[in-house]
């Protein structure tokens, strides 16, 4: 079983106005609401791709009500922990450009982490778990990787979707599958990436350090992976991209989907590097139409 866990959901609420003024009345155009958090991205996504999984982690209040009710509408399975206060509530707004506002979250006791720990200490042989998004300033920056050494010797694979330094602790532990884009892997290392050639090294120290597979997302440049076997480059897709949130999380349930369904490591990349066009060129995540649509257009070659 495929395990993501989403440590602060979130309900998403996207709103476009034409022609936003500051200090004024403005108009909603176009307004929706979803689930929001990566693990729960990419559980939704997985379900899109005819793949199952368990949604784990924090929900309050009304608002943690609605996440739910809403992945169980989805055929999603979940198994969140309540918290004493109301999940939070991001709000994307979309005009000229895209601004974003994002709830801080509940604060989370001893208690309720302690029965996460439980849940993962449960992992089993061949079981995956996918840690996705940021650790709440209310638990444990080491959380991750704490969690990463309860797991690692019962054979449990485990997907890691950070940013920050933090990920280096993490990447130490070592996880089957990393995806920093280049800007968070500049911030790792204190530098500044723009190009594949200059995110190469980079990304093979963290091979090093101890992970066994790193993708690097680098926007309309591609993306790569690199592997104790070479390093791969992905082309993208030609299409109009309107939507930014969620592709990351996309390309990460591309690649499990295909890899839990015996695609080797190299294609089950192609189908993630798919997944995450087919998304940003949606306005809401993308379906799996849209992803066997693209995924000949992927072109993927070896460069080291």
């Amino acid at each position: 079983m495929i395990y993501t866990c989403t440590l602060n959901p979130s309900i998403d609420y996207i709103v476009h106005v034409n022609n936003f003024q500051f200090g004024d009345l403005n108009r909603i155009s176009f307004e929706d609401k979803y689930p929001g958090g990566k693990g729960i991205n990419v559980s939704r996504v997985l379900k899109r791709a005819g793949v199952e999984s368990e949604a784990l982690g924090f929900v309050g209040g009304f608002t943690g009500t609605y996440v739910e009710d809403f992945l169980k509408t989805e055929g999603i399975a979940t198994n969140f922990i309540r918290v004493n206060s109301d999940s939070r509530i991001n709000i994307k707004l979309k005009t000229e450009s895209e601004t974003e506002l994002n709830g801080q979250g509940p604060e989370i006791t001893e208690k309720q982490l302690n029965e996460l720990v439980s849940q993962v200490e449960g992992l089993q042989d061949g079981d995956v778990l996918v840690l996705a998004g940021s650790i709440p300033s209310s638990l444990p920056s080491d959380l991750y990787a704490t969690f990463l050494k309860l797991v690692k010797e019962k054979g449990v694979k485990v997907v890691v979707d950070m940013s920050g330094k933090a990920l280096l602790d993490v990447v130490k532990q070592g996880p089957f599958f990393i995806k920093p884009n280049h800007h968070e892997l500049g911030e790792m290392f204190d530098v500044t990436i723009e190009t594949p050639e200059e995110a190469i090294p980079y990304g093979q120290k963290l091979l090093d350090l101890g992970a066994e597979y790193v993708a690097i997302s680098m926007a309309g440049k591609g993306a790569l992976l690199i592997t104790k076997d070479g390093v791969y480059q992905a082309s993208v897709p030609k299409g109009t991209v309107k939507n930014s949130v969620g592709a990351g999380d996309s390309l990460v349930a591309g690649f499990l989907s295909a890899y839990v369904q015996g695609r080797d490591v190299v294609e089950a990349f192609r189908v993630g590097v798919a997944s995450g066009s087919a998304t940003a060129f949606s306005l809401e995540l993308c379906t799996q139409e849209e992803v066997e649509r693209l995924i000949p257009e992927v072109e993927i070659k070896k460069v080291g």
